[in-house]
């Protein structure tokens, strides 16, 4: 029963990234890509942790936290080149001072 659910769920994750994937070539806008793609590294998550529980391992726990903190770096740093066209300003942490 449980393995059903956990591979329904797999099958949706996949229909919902094709989803997102689809968003991530043809969005209007540039923040719609970014958004897209952040959501993809959401799915890809949650892929992997369904897969973890149908397999019944806990091996891909590593794997789960460097891919979250890689869609995190990513999209911030994607959001900051749309809106200031630079990842990284010059003399930014002398400002902060």
């Amino acid at each position: 029963m449980v393995s059903t659910l956990l591979t329904t769920s797999l099958a949706i994750l996949g229909v919902a990234m094709l989803a997102c994937l689809f968003r991530l070539l043809k969005g209007p806008t540039r923040s719609d890509r970014v958004a897209a793609l952040d959501t993809i590294g959401i799915h890809v998550l949650a892929i992997i942790t369904v897969m973890g529980m149908l397999l019944d391992t806990q091996d891909f726990l590593e794997v789960i936290l460097l891919i979250g903190i890689l869609t995190f770096i990513g999209t911030t740093a994607l959001a900051r080149f749309i809106e200031r066209g630079v990842v990284v300003e010059e003399g930014e942490s002398t400002n902060d001072r």
